[in-house]
């Protein structure tokens, strides 16, 4: 993944700049002029982190696995076999993946993603690293993939990564698997996915994953996780800036749709499922570094997979036989996506096989308006989008007959504007991504797994003729979730993942004369049956000004 200035047209001169951003319906922000005396970067700074709230861990025996140690210095893959710890065998109360890395000089930042007997378990990008050097730790809760982390496999992590005489950085990343035992307190999960599984003979290209799918025959319920990133430095990977066809200028990131971009799932042809891809923003987006270099934006470490319930389709796939399966995202162009899918799965235990049929299919469409035109001295673009999916089917069980209905609406609204040369660059945006899975089985009440995400991003790049950039941005990632049995809660939570952030930078100097000045801060709370976590961290010029937790 390259993420780094790019050559954008400025009047007469050529500057290096990166992608637009994207925000919430807000005002834009205005960027602040930077005090002489202001804090700046030196050769160093503080480790990278985030105010996420971390796994809860079992106070229990546990045992741990060394799944990844390597140094990434080339685009090869890094392979290892992996067997589950002998010491830990049986059931298993948590499994938690542990990535530590380090990296010192140069670098661009990069994207990694770990396959276990290929099945997609995470995904991630690094940090960028100071002169002196860094280091990071990245975790997640893997309890859900047990049943693929209970039996031998290959283990292959890729981390493309260039090393030459401007680049320096090398990527050493150790990556850990820790095990539970069970206890009265921590007893094993009772709902976790009984199968978990790779598509085969999967082929990509045209914005396209596709491979074969043949789950086991007492299949009840069916889930794939997709890690849907664009990515390689071109327009995809900064999709919810692009400026559709028609804009009348010549903006670097263009598209038919314009930013508009829907994550899609097909079965043997037919939509199963869609969601809305995250805005990712990596470690050198948005032209500006010196914004992430301490505290990253919203699942930049943790790229963490859509889930998309296939359930209403189980009575067909259930047949013994391979039934294509296909990843597509709607509105993209070209190559510039990466979609990994796994496939979670649970079974009926009291039958052999599980019949039945999709019976109803609703789909809008994706409904979108591309609006352009000038204001001032200021190119425009508007989008407004939405689309509603909803597919119902049944399945015949040893339990009776079980009703499935999945429904789920996502829309986008983005205002986008810049200037001619793109000395200033803005976008006020928000998606967001709501629906619910209601399951039915004869008299017993139906229950509801609902959801509502949002996500709000506000930012603004400003150059000067000097050649300043100055980059402000806003961001907001929250959402909640609902399990409902009739008229009985069940579990739940919500989140607020907050970050804000100016920095300013001169690209017309050699490195070594550049005065760069920041700040950021990271805002994480979360509520849910089990408790809360609030996490807030704040920087200066890469070094830690206050760092509070409390509920």
């Amino acid at each position: 993944m390259r993420i780094a200035p790019r050559p954008h047209r400025i009047g007469l001169a050529v500057a290096a700049v990166l992608a637009v951003a994207a925000v919430a319906a807000v005002p834009a922000l205005a960027s602040p002029a930077v005090a002489e005396d202001a804090p700046t970067f030196g050769s160093d700074w503080d480790d990278p982190r985030t105010a996420d709230q971390p796994v809860a861990r079992p106070d229990t025996d546990s045992c741990t696995v060394r799944i990844v140690d390597n140094e990434f210095r080339s685009f090869d893959t890094y392979r290892h076999d992996y067997a589950p710890p002998a010491d830990c065998a049986g059931d298993w109360s948590k499994v938690v993946l542990t990535l530590h890395g380090a990296v010192a000089g140069r670098q661009y930042d990069r994207l990694g993603q770990i396959r276990l007997g290929g099945v997609p378990i995470f995904k991630t990008s690094t940090p960028e690293p100071s002169a002196d050097g860094i280091e990071w730790t990245v975790e997640k809760d893997l309890t859900a993939y047990t049943d693929l982390l209970s039996r031998p496999g290959e283990v292959e992590m890729d981390l493309g990564n260039v090393i030459n005489d401007t680049y320096t950085g090398v990527l050493d990343v150790q990556v850990d698997l820790t095990f539970y035992t069970t206890s009265a307190r921590w007893p094993a999960p009772s709902r976790n996915p009984e199968t978990v599984q790779a598509l085969d003979a999967v082929t990509t290209g045209g914005g396209a994953t596709t491979g074969s799918l043949t789950v086991p025959a007492n299949t009840e319920k069916l889930v794939a996780e997709v890690y849907a990133t664009g990515s390689g430095g071109g327009c995809e990977e900064f999709w919810y800036t692009a400026a559709p066809s028609t804009s009348p200028d010549d903006y670097w990131c263009k598209a038919e749709q314009g930013p508009w971009r829907e994550v899609q799932v097909y079965v043997d042809g037919e939509l199963a499922g869609i969601a809305t891809p995250y805005p990712h923003i990596y470690t050198g987006g948005w032209s500006n570094p010196f914004l992430w270099y301490v505290l990253p934006a919203p699942r930049a470490f943790d790229i963490k997979p859509l889930e998309i319930d296939l359930t209403p389709f189980v009575g067909t796939l259930a047949d013994g036989a391979a039934h294509e399966i296909s990843v597509r995202v709607h509105g993209a162009e070209g190559d510039g996506w990466n979609a990994p899918v796994g496939l979670l799965s649970w079974q009926d235990e009291g039958s052999t096989r599980v019949t039945g049929a999709v019976t109803a299919t609703t789909d809008t469409a994706p409904q979108v308006t591309n609006t352009t035109g000038t204001d001032g001295d200021m190119f425009t673009a508007h989008v407004d989008g939405s689309h509603s999916l909803s597919v119902t089917g049944y399945a015949d069980t040893s339990h009776g007959r079980v009703t499935t209905t999945v429904e789920r609406t996502v829309t986008e609204t983005a205002q986008h504007w810049w200037s001619d040369g793109e000395y200033d660059d803005g976008e006020d945006l928000t998606f967001t991504d709501t629906g619910y899975v209601r399951t039915k089985a004869g008299s017993r009440a139906a229950e509801f797994d609902r959801w509502d995400y949002a996500y709000d991003l506000d930012g603004l790049i400003e150059i000067t003729e000097a050649g300043d950039i100055t980059t402000t941005m806003a961001l907001v990632d929250h959402g909640e979730e609902l399990t409902r049995t009739g008229a009985r809660k069940g579990p739940w939570t919500d989140w607020t993942n907050r970050y804000e952030g100016s920095a300013t930078w001169n690209y017309l100097v050699p490195r070594e004369q550049r005065r760069s000045t920041g700040r950021s801060e990271h805002d994480f709370s979360t509520r849910s049956d089990q408790g809360c976590w609030h996490r807030v961290i704040s920087t200066e010029a890469g070094l830690i000004t206050g760092d509070r937790t409390g509920c």
